[in-house]
């Protein structure tokens, strides 16, 4: 067992050993990790905002965070996966925290949990806390791992939920279809607490779920909404309409629902945590979050994108084709053999003129080969298969064309891989 004095690297690396079972370590389920919560008493002291969704919620959380900080409010956050450094999981008013701050919140957990067994992310679940409950906050807004229901976050008693979309993914763990996700999702609503959901079309069994436990839900397109207008957008929602917004500093007309999602939610949380108008306005504007269609400066120009799921892919296939004109896109694409391939390839093969497909890290990841094979049997142009994504990138940068376009997706892994090759941060 790692020592409160020793790095943070080998803290992680006994996170990673402690609980192996399943793919990638998960284990639904909420009884292990709510022990080890109440031996640490931990409890909310402010306002808690917990965003799941299949797509969108890392976005929401981005917005959610840049307005109230705007706002003037002390805000926590815990999200994941993490890109390059496990530190951008956890931040505390709008910076990462330091190591020591997580090593001493991990040697609290170790010590708390005896012999139970916590999965890596149950174990940073608890340990985000504790760097929150070390802080003076004013908010703590949660994004959801897997699901809702039996998600590690779920320990914690919302202000506010949103679930952002429902789509398939994940469906090992979650079931096969919408209406299983849906249940599974609206597990974080809690009686006469608000919820918003950003999905205008939502699953039967989610709505079915918020109406049995008692849940107040707004859902996008009945209860609240935006609408696009020359070089500006409007959101309408129970309190009225608010008209003139600039666009969300995130790119995607995708990222409208989003902001409706986030104004929705702090809307529900008025009294609690009241925002001016101009914070709202300067919040979206100036939000950021790395490869959420992350378009660089240059030529040729280089989007990234984590999309990793049909929905995603979709969208990712509509903001590209927002663009100007690029005669060539040539795609650095990786992705884990539990996703949904074919879908994914069928989304974007228009939008992609030139494939290289890449072999990632992870026992979980599909092979490049195995990727050029179904490429290969669409008919889609595979330039070579490469080894990681790095050598790929290189390659898509000897042959792209000035004018041309790389695209860097499939996965959190091939993101990570294309900052560091590019020097950039996260």
């Amino acid at each position: 067992m790692p020592l409160a004095s020793d790095s943070l690297t080998a803290w992680l690396d006994h996170l990673e050993a402690l609980h192996p079972r399943g793919i990638a370590g998960i284990e639904l389920g909420l009884e292990r990790v709510a022990i080890v919560k109440n031996r640490l008493q931990q409890t909310e002291k402010c306002p808690v905002i917990l965003v799941a969704g299949t797509n969108g919620k890392g976005s929401i959380c981005a917005m959610l965070e840049s307005i109230l900080l705007h706002a003037g409010y002390r805000v926590g956050l815990y999200t994941s996966p993490h890109l390059l450094h496990y530190n951008e999981r956890v931040r505390v008013a709008g910076a990462a925290v330091d190591d020591a701050q997580l090593v001493a919140a991990f040697a609290r957990v170790e010590a708390a949990r005896g012999d139970i067994s916590l999965t890596y992310f149950e174990f940073g679940t608890l340990a985000a806390w504790e760097v929150f409950a070390a802080e003076s906050l004013d908010a703590i807004i949660l994004e959801v791992g897997l699901g809702g229901r039996l998600d590690a976050t779920n320990i914690y008693d919302p202000a506010c939920s949103i679930v952002s979309t429902v789509d398939i993914d994940h469906t090992e763990f979650l079931g096969p279809d919408r209406e299983t996700i849906g249940f599974e999702k609206a597990g974080i609503f809690r009686q006469g607490i608000p919820a918003v959901c950003g999905d205008p079309q939502p699953p039967a069994s989610l709505l079915a779920q918020a109406a049995a436990v008692g849940t107040p839900l707004q859902v996008m397109g009945r209860d609240f909404g935006f609408l696009k207008q020359e070089q500006q957008w409007m959101y309408w929602g129970g309190v009225g309409r608010r008209g003139g917004l600039a666009y969300p500093g995130l790119r995607g007309d995708n990222q409208l629902r989003n902001a409706a999602c986030a104004m929705a939610a702090l809307d529900a949380l008025h009294a609690l945590l009241p925002v001016a108008m101009k914070d709202f306005r300067q919040g979206l504007l100036e939000v950021e979050i790395p490869g959420r269609f992350q378009v660089l400066p240059g030529q040729p120009v280089m989007v990234l994108d984590v999309a990793h799921n049909p929905q995603a892919a979709r969208v990712l296939a509509d903001n590209l084709g927002n663009m100007a004109f690029h005669p060539k896109t040539f795609a650095v694409f990786g992705m884990m053999s539990d996703k949904d391939i074919d879908a994914v390839i069928d989304a974007l093969n228009e939008r992609v003129t030139h494939w290289l497909p890449c072999t990632l890290e992870g026992r979980r990841a599909a092979s490049a080969d195995f990727l050029a094979s179904r490429l290969r049997g669409r008919g889609l142009s595979v330039v070579d298969e490469f080894s990681d994504p790095q050598i790929a990138l290189r390659a898509a940068q000897d042959q792209a064309g000035d004018g041309d376009r790389i695209l860097a997706f499939g996965s959190f892994l091939v993101v990570a891989a294309a900052l560091q090759a590019l020097g950039r941060k996260a």
